[in-house]
């Protein structure tokens, strides 16, 4: 991959759309984690305006520092960054009791949980982008958004544009070392931030970003029959994941009513 190039075309057509838009810029929720360290100093690179959110409920230290790690070398670097901390954790606690919720631990409910922190998130970078002019820049990559639907739906998957949409796992962190992201986020195992508990992305779809690049990679032209070992184990993950995501990529069915009925 031309790394330099790609990072000076999506730096160009970020700018290039935001001003076709008519906003100020973009506001970017930062997690501590590689996708959105990458898409804030992309859009930072733009000279835009670029407001940087951090929005903990529950985090755990190691990733609110990297986070805070990530924002401080970005405001040293780029005079149009701003900073915002919004703790969402007591409307997080407050919604749990409102829906009342007595044991957080099962299952479905753990899960619902989970996107439901990603949709809080969802509506403080709306409310921010509103009252600043400026377009929620998506951290979802081509693995998460395409193959295996690693997002929450009107979540983290409710942006309006999507930088990094197009690029792999893999060079996202090329993006990452060529961009000066921090060290240690680099070096940290991906994590969603979604749990009480430390649940690394790996942990949660039962293999790597470079496995599942592999079976995205073979996906349309193979079957399971085809390989052996881990390699069926992960084609069949992978299966599974994206039969699973089509209602998160799809139009939202519309039921047609016939010409005869509203007559």
């Amino acid at each position: 991959m031309q790394t330099t190039a790609v990072i000076d075309h999506i730096v160009r057509w970020l700018r290039d759309y935001a001003v076709k838009a008519g906003v100020n810029g973009f506001v970017v929720g930062v997690s501590g984690g590689i996708d959105s360290a990458v898409v804030s100093t992309l859009a930072a690179r733009t000279g835009l305006q670029t407001l940087v959110l951090e929005m903990p409920i529950r985090q755990k230290p190691d990733q609110v520092s990297r986070a805070q790690e990530h924002i401080g070398q970005l405001r040293e670097r780029f005079s149009n960054v701003e900073e915002q901390w919004v703790d969402l954790s007591a409307t997080f606690d407050a919604f749990v009791r409102a829906v009342g919720i007595d044991d957080e631990s099962q299952p479905h409910t753990h899960l619902a949980l989970a996107n439901a922190r990603s949709r809080l998130r969802m509506i403080a970078l709306y409310y921010h982008a509103q009252q600043h002019g400026l377009l929620v820049a998506g951290t979802g990559n081509k693995v998460e958004d395409f193959g295996v639907g690693f997002f929450t739906k009107y979540g983290d998957g409710g942006v309006d544009i999507s930088p990094i949409a197009d690029l792999l796992k893999t060079q996202v962190y090329e993006l990452a070392r060529a961009l000066d992201v921090p060290q240690s986020i680099q070096e940290a195992p991906p994590t969603d931030g979604l749990w009480d508990t430390d649940r690394t992305d790996e942990e949660q779809m039962g293999a790597s970003y470079p496995e599942l690049e592999w079976a995205m990679s073979v996906y349309d032209k193979h079957r399971a029959e085809d390989f052996d070992g881990r390699e069926r184990e992960v084609f069949e993950i992978y299966h599974r994941l994206h039969r699973a995501m089509q209602h998160k990529i799809n139009p939202i069915p519309v039921c047609a009513i016939p010409p005869e009925l509203l007559r």
